[in-house]
């Protein structure tokens, strides 16, 4: 029997041979379409060669995609483990033609790599073909049908409709029939009984569409029209698990070996059996399969679970899977970070990104486990009270899945398929207005509490003047009282005001209003629709006299300074990185500047440095800084740069540094000429979100600052190294130095703890039938514990060793015991720790299941935690 790793290879060899290029899977996650969080077909990595956008370098491409429907028009999650085909992830095998070969090669070839390659059944075997349609004037798809009576006998070409054997990209755009192959896989008898043709696209569990042959040949118009496209392609796809099923002769795709040796892990890791059937039981172990693939897959392709968006779809994935097997496989601590080194290993050489991930992959979904876990127990005792609660009405109320959602983190799919578990439906319409009703509290939560504005002046503000200048006599024409956090201030609205009001990323202006003698200080400015409100700890004695409002020079100069900064180098980031850069959020300050912008990779140290050089020779260039207000399509035209999200009137103001670097729309104050921005430094570079970098950097004295103190550090290190004449290489030479002297170190300890391991064993005692060994010995840490249980191994045979020390004041402890009694004694080190140890030591820990670690802040109770292991035998 072939296995599925022959079967894949095949279908790219096979295609090779056809002077097809291999390519790549995509990955999982889509990183550059708005229109999709998840790849979920095969053609989606081809979309912009269908659309015309881009040239494709090959004209003929084979491939095996990952693809994930868990969301959407294409939500197969419901089905996922109860039926014997559907998936969350899965790999659709593609062969593509961009111009090239069309229906004749397209049906010949798949024809031949099904009967000929992998010897299917011909007798089994059913196509299905566009039968056409009146009301939009295409017809009968009588090329296809030509070119499949050269192959199949005619009674097993079928006609399809729109909805089965016509495809369309979107509402627009390209599109064109398709030819289908479908598979008869019951028995014999079971075919003499009912003709398969009858079961063709009737969802018959055994009688299954194959493969996909997709021909491109009309673009739909926005009138709904159909042209034909001057370029025909062909887009195929097979779905590689039903493949695999036919092939191998199995009833279901779980029973393949794409599946088995997850399940296997499944079950040597519970100590269940799965026995094929449709228990809860057995599907918690298709789910298990099934969902540990998407989760794995999907974070090696770079998107972590998180509560929002594509993130939040995985994280529901896998809570979904930790209840199955806390439900139905009685496992109650993490289980599928155990399945990744099985699932990596498998997918090496096809899917290599998760081997090469290992670790990372597994340290993120084992923390999402036991999170999860730590309120899964309380939350199912809370839906169990709600269900019986519930059963009179038959529905679980909004506000009681909310509770669920809210409390316990059950996302609303895992109250939706208890509830049908328990022949009851959700009120979704309820849930919804209760997480509603959250978000309008969070909103509260941060709410200013303000009373009444007191007019003094019924007038209208003529706003900010402060482009201009700094200081101006004006009047009060509105104040209020404001509490916040519980503190208490005051807001005033000006006749007009030289206070910028926080906008655009630049924070609000600080600065004086001297009434008469008294002088009240501003501490923020904001914008309230189109008021622009002073923000003050007190209100002056005669608030109807006239007022000098006057900014704080020196900060709005040096916030100048790193707005106009950050207009550099965004050019430069465009210049450096492409102009897929766009800024994604920003703060500018009298002390630094952050931009975020959109970048998929971290911005490395050769870019940085370039990025520098631009920004520092165009600040040297001394360009005058010029702003104008324009209609805004003129500033367009002119290639004026626009924020995403931002609003802008018909009028903008438009600040250009050089037309032929930097066109910007920006409401914010900037210099007079880059000039005064002295000079550049970029501090950090970080990810601010998923495809979100961040830049924190410095201008003007504030960079001026950050250099001095990083030379007087240097300076500093140089005085400790007795100022050499080379300082690198002293460094350096005091590296290796460090270096060797923990190889000494280490060499000692080994030493040390051969000897020790003499003495210990030693001490090796009988608990019924056990050889138990406790001791607290002085190592340096848990390493050296971890070694020192490697070095007593050999001597042992059925075991349970317990070492523990104290190393900077706190407790380490190692656990390490043999197979043979953890199977004996339903003991696993892991949970040792985690249910005896880690209280005693207020800490916590891991491990395998023969040896584990844990470190806690208490270390006086470390010869009770030996006595409470031995207690265990």
């Amino acid at each position: 029997m072939m296995t599925s790793a022959e079967i894949r290879q095949q279908f790219l060899d096979f295609f090779a041979s056809k002077q097809h290029q291999i390519v790549p899977s995509a990955p999982i996650v889509v990183k550059n379409d708005p229109t999709l969080l998840f790849t979920n077909a095969g053609m989606n990595q081809f979309k912009d060669y269908f659309l015309g956008n881009r040239k494709p370098s090959h004209t003929r491409v084979a491939d095996t995609q990952k693809c994930l429907r868990v969301s959407g028009k294409h939500n197969d999650l419901e089905e996922v483990g109860v039926d014997t085909y559907h998936h969350t992830m899965f790999e659709m095998l593609g062969n593509w033609s961009f111009g090239d070969y069309f229906k004749k090669e397209a049906i010949a070839w798949s024809w031949e790599l099904l009967t000929e390659v992998y010897k299917l059944d011909k007798d089994r075997l059913y196509v299905t073909i566009f039968e056409g349609d009146e009301k939009e004037g295409i017809p009968k798809d009588e090329e296809a049908f030509a070119e499949w009576k050269k192959v199949i006998a005619e009674d097993r070409i079928l006609l399809g409709n729109k909805k089965d054997n016509f495809w369309e990209m979107g509402d627009t755009g390209p599109c064109g029939p398709c030819t289908e192959i479908h598979v008869d896989c019951r028995s014999d008898a079971e075919r003499k009984l009912v003709d398969g043709k009858t079961l063709v696209n009737n969802d018959h569990p055994q009688v299954i569409e194959i493969w996909n042959n997709v021909f491109i040949q009309f673009n739909r118009l926005k009138d709904g029209s159909l042209e034909s496209l001057p370029a025909k392609h062909v887009d195929t796809g097979m779905g590689f698990e039903r493949l695999v099923r036919v092939i191998q002769g199995k009833q279901s795709n779980y029973d393949t070996d794409v599946f088995t040796g997850t399940i296997a892990a499944v079950a040597g890791i519970t100590g269940k059996t799965y026995d094929y059937s449709d228990s809860r039981q057995a599907i918690a172990f298709r789910v298990l399969a099934d969902h540990i693939r998407a989760i794995s897959f999907t974070i090696a392709d770079g998107q972590l679970p998180a509560n929002t968006g594509a993130g939040y779809v995985i994280r529901r994935i896998l809570r979904r899977a930790v209840r199955y097997y806390y439900s139905y496989l009685d496992y109650k601590q993490p289980l599928l970070f155990q399945l990744i080194p099985v699932l990596a290993g498998q997918f090496s050489t096809v899917f290599p990104e998760l081997q090469q991930q290992v670790d990372f992959v597994t340290k993120v979904i084992r923390e999402e486990e036991e999170a999860f876990l730590r309120t899964l127990d309380k939350g199912l005792k809370r839906i169990d009270d709600i269900i019986e609660q519930s059963r009179a009405a038959k529905i679980i109320e909004g506000k009681a899945a909310f509770e669920l959602f809210d409390t316990f983190g059950f996302p609303i799919d895992l109250t939706r398929l208890i509830a049908s578990e328990n022949q009851l439906v959700v009120d979704e319409a309820g849930f919804e207005s209760e997480m509603q009703q959250q978000k309008n509290r969070s909103r509260a939560a941060t709410a200013v509490d303000t009373g009444d504005w007191v007019i003094l002046q019924d007038l209208e503000s003529k706003g900010f003047k402060g482009y201009d200048q700094l200081a101006l006599t004006t009047r009060v024409l509105r104040y209020r009282k404001m509490a916040a956090k519980g503190k208490e201030a005051y807001q005033l609205v000006l006749e007009e005001t030289p206070f910028y009001a926080e906008s655009g990323g630049q924070v609000g202006d600080q600065g004086l209003l001297q009434f008469g003698t008294e002088s009240i200080a501003v501490f923020d400015t904001k914008k309230e629709n189109n008021l622009i409100v002073h923000f003050t700890e007190q209100i002056p004695a005669t608030i109807t006299d006239t007022v000098i409002a006057t900014v704080d020079a020196t900060k709005r100069k040096h916030t100048a300074i790193h707005h106009s900064a950050t207009h550099l180098l965004h050019a430069a980031l465009r210049q450096v990185l492409g102009n897929h850069v766009a800024q994604k959020g920003s703060l500018v300050n009298d002390e630094q500047l952050r931009f975020d912008f959109s970048h998929f990779a971290k911005v490395t140290a050769e870019e940085i440095q370039q990025i520098e050089q631009i920004v520092n020779q165009k600040i040297r260039e001394n360009i005058p800084v010029v702003i104008k207000e324009m209609a805004k399509d003129d500033a367009v035209a002119m290639g004026a740069m626009a924020l995403f999200g931002e609003k802008y009137g018909d009028k903008v103001r438009v600040v250009i540094m050089d037309p032929a670097y930097s066109i910007e729309l920006c409401g914010g104050t900037h210099v007079g000429a880059t000039g005064e921005l002295g000079l550049f430094r970029i501090k950090h570079e970080s990810a601010s979100a998923a495809g979100v970098r961040r830049i924190e950097a410095l201008s003007g004295a504030a960079a001026e600052a950050w250099v001095n103190e990083q030379a007087a550090q240097l300076q500093s290190i140089r005085e400790l190294l007795k100022n050499p004449k080379e300082l690198l290489k002293a460094v350096e030479n005091l590296s290796a130095e460090n270096s060797e002297l923990k190889k000494r170190l280490e060499s000692l300890e080994a030493k040390q703890l051969l000897a020790m391991k003499d003495s210990l064993l030693q001490q090796v005692e009988q608990v019924n039938g056990i050889q138990f060994l406790g001791a607290v010995v002085e190592v340096t840490g848990a390493d050296a514990l971890k070694k020192l249980c490697f070095e007593l191994k050999p001597a042992l045979t059925q075991y349970v060793v317990v070492l523990a020390t104290q190393a900077d004041g706190k407790a380490q402890v190692a656990v390490m015991l043999d197979d043979a009694t953890s199977a004996a004694r339903s003991l696993e080190a892991p949970k040792i720790i985690k249910e005896h140890i880690a209280g005693l030591i207020k800490g916590g820990g891991g491990g395998q299941k023969t040896l584990a670690t844990a470190g806690g802040q208490d270390a006086s109770n470390l010869h009770r935690v030996i006595e409470k292991v031995k207690e265990l035998l």
